[in-house]
């Protein structure tokens, strides 16, 4: 697809992201292989990269996402914009029950 064509001006950057993706999304761990999809796409969007949030919604899709799961998904996404700029706009300091950097 073009994001390893494009990748392929610089050989060792390309083989290290595929390395890369390899190891995080096709190597078995903890996480679903469609949650992993998941999570790359909230994390696409987020980052405002339109190439990622496709490409990943075809993978999630193929490894069974339903539309019920992705509208699913697009409100999460949209409710945590929203309350994270709420949040960063209102300088709402953390919870010290949340901070695990406190005492």
């Amino acid at each position: 697809n073009n994001m390893w064509l494009w990748l392929a001006f610089d050989p060792e950057l390309l083989e290290q992201t595929w390395r890369d993706v390899k190891a995080v999304m096709a190597t078995p761990s903890a996480l679903d292989p469609l949650v992993k999809e998941m999570l790359y796409i909230a994390v696409s969007v987020t980052n405002g990269c339109g190439y990622c949030a496709h490409s990943h919604t075809a993978a999630a899709k193929a490894k069974g996402m339903s539309d019920a799961e992705h509208a699913d998904l697009l409100r999460v996404i949209s409710l945590a914009a929203r309350t994270n700029q709420l949040a960063t706009a209102l300088q709402v300091p953390v919870d010290p029950a949340f901070d695990k950097t406190a005492g």
